[in-house]
Formats: structure tokens, C-alpha cells, sequence
């Protein structure tokens, strides 16, 4: 039943395309934060999955904000929160910053003199325990269009244990799974690629053999947009911080899976608040911090107190 309704899902997702890529201005009022929070109302056909590649979304990010909302049948009527409301990533706003956990990828074009700059963002899949994407900052070294597929001899051996024999190269076509587009990132002794996909159900999880996999909508515009040699900055922000309007925001994601051993706790996002109100000193409410922590579902939480909420005692 289960094979059968993900069989359904891979169709259904073939089917779909998004309408809803996401740019956005960065004007000096924006802070670090971008976009807002959405809602929708499922249809009785609709899957999380279905619902998340409508709206730009990826599998994890839609699943972490509608806790406790069945994924495959959500029910006719059910609203579903869209995490369309983010805090930017802590690093340099240039070229491709992708967050691990957070399943996402952020591009930044570069601006003229007197333009506002401006961000585009889109879910993506990344490597999967054993097959973990490194970190650190690279740059694109090769754009290909309809690249062949040349599976490693590890990967190789990993589906011949499954009885799956691959062979030394996939054409391109509908049965590659690199999809119609492909990036290939100087980062040495592997082949790690952002790249499209012929399963956009898989998007925004964590199962690919170290490449980022996008919709194939998406890596068609991102492809168009980045040049060879633009900066890629892979980063594990499980906790990210930023500021907007005096008000300090917090967005916990859930600990990547090769992190479960020595994940990072509260103290750790506790000396990120600590830090980032050394300077701006605002009082914080630390029984925000906590159920953001607690409930880690993606999704921007205020951690600072106001006047009005001093005044009152709440």
C-alpha cells in the first residue's frame, strides 16, 4: 500500500510545478529576515509533498511546521502553514549560501551601484549520512546542460547490494537522475554537483550521495542566473539568528542525521542569543528561546521582549 501511494506521489510530482519561486528585495528595513508567513488549505487530493513543490517548499520544510499533520492524506479543508518566512543564513550575502539543515538554498546576484540587492531561495536535497556534503566554501567550476551521469564506483557498489546494477554512464534523458541541468562545485576528491532531478518528490530531504538535487523548475532558473566561478558557501546552521526592526529572531531546524551523536543543544543556541544581545541589549524571553528549541519546526520565532510586554509582565 505504502510502495504504491509513494508510486502515486512520484507521478503527482512530475505533474506539479511551482509558480511560486522565491525572491526577494533586501532593503535596509528587511534586517535579516525575509518574506512572510503563509497559509493554504489542503484539497482532498493534496499530499504535503504535492502542497510544498505548489508553494517552493521542500519535504522537510513543510513537514516540521504542520507537526502532527498526516503527510500523505492531510484531509480536505486542513490548513497548512507554508514556512515562507525566514531568517537569512549567517554568512556572507554573496554568490550561494546553502544551510544544510535547513535543507535551502540562498542565492545572491550580484548589484550595481545604486540597486537594492536581492536574494533568490530554493529547498534542496542534500547528502545523506554516509554520504554527508562537506562544508566550507567552494565555487561553480562547470555548468553542463544535459549532462551524462557517471556513478562512482562506490554508488555503483551500494545499488549492486541491492541487487541494482547501474551502469559506468546514464545518457541524458528521462532516466537520469541528475534531471537536465548540473553544476559541478570545485571541492576536491568528489564529484559534488547541484544539480536537477527526474524524482522532484525527494526535494528538500536528506538522501542524495552528497550533491544538492532541486526542483527541476528551479535548477532551470538558477542555471540561467549563475555564472561559472560564482562563490558556493555550504554552512550547518541548525540555529540562526537575525535582527529586524530592534526585534531579535530565532529559527532552530532539526540536527542533521551524522550530528545525532553529539548534537547541538540549548546551550549552544543559548550562547547565540547571549552573543548577539552583547551589543544590542534588549531582554530577552527565554521561554521563547526554549520552545523554539523544543519544537524546532523552521519556522521564525521573536525571542526579544518589548516595553508593552515588560509593562505588562508577559
Amino acid at each position: 500500500m505504502r510502495v504504491a501511494m509513494v508510486a502515486a506521489l512520484l507521478v503527482a510530482s512530475l505533474c506539479s510545478v511551482s509558480a511560486w519561486a522565491d525572491r526577494y528585495l533586501l532593503a535596509p528595513e528587511s534586517g535579516d529576515l525575509i518574506g512572510e508567513g503563509q497559509s493554504t488549505e489542503a484539497r482532498h487530493e493534496d499530499t504535503l509533498i504535492d502542497i510544498a513543490r505548489e508553494h517552493g517548499l521542500g519535504y522537510e520544510e513543510i513537514i516540521n511546521a504542520n507537526p502532527g499533520v498526516d503527510p500523505w492524506l492531510p484531509g480536505a479543508g486542513v490548513t497548512i502553514e507554508l514556512a515562507k518566512h525566514r531568517v537569512l543564513p549567517m554568512a556572507k550575502r554573496e554568490g550561494i549560501v546553502i544551510n544544510l539543515p535547513e535543507h535551502r538554498l540562498y542565492y545572491f546576484p550580484r548589484t550595481k551601484a545604486g540597486e537594492t540587492p536581492e536574494v533568490w531561495s530554493y529547498p534542496v536535497s542534500i547528502g545523506k549520512m554516509d554520504w554527508h556534503t562537506p562544508l566550507g566554501a567552494t565555487q561553480i567550476v562547470q555548468k553542463v546542460k544535459n549532462p551524462n551521469w557517471y556513478p562512482p564506483q562506490s554508488v555503483r557498489d551500494e545499488h549492486a547490494a541491492k541487487g541494482d546494477i547501474l551502469p559506468t554512464v546514464v545518457p541524458a534523458g528521462p532516466d537520469n537522475p541528475l534531471g537536465l541541468f548540473a553544476m559541478r562545485l570545485g571541492i576536491p576528491g568528489g564529484a559534488y554537483l547541484i544539480h536537477g532531478t527526474n524524482r522532484p518528490a525527494g526535494v528538500g530531504m536528506q538522501v542524495t550521495h552528497g550533491c544538492m538535487r532541486l526542483y527541476p523548475e528551479d535548477i532551470e532558473e538558477l542555471f540561467g542566473m549563475v555564472a561559472v566561478n560564482t562563490k558556493v558557501t555550504i554552512v550547518n546552521q541548525p540555529f540562526k539568528l537575525g535582527w529586524q526592526d530592534g526585534r531579535l529572531w530565532v529559527e532552530v531546524h532539526p540536527t542533521l542525521k551524522e550530528d545525532v551523536v553529539e548534537p547541538p543543544t540549548q546551550t549552544d543556541l543559548t550562547r547565540l542569543v547571549v552573543e548577539a544581545t552583547r551589543q544590542n541589549m534588549v531582554p530577552v524571553d527565554w521561554a521563547a528561546v526554549q520552545r523554539a528549541f523544543d519544537e524546532a519546526r523552521g519556522v521564525p520565532v521573536v525571542v526579544s521582549l518589548d516595553a508593552q510586554s515588560l509593562v505588562s509582565g508577559n
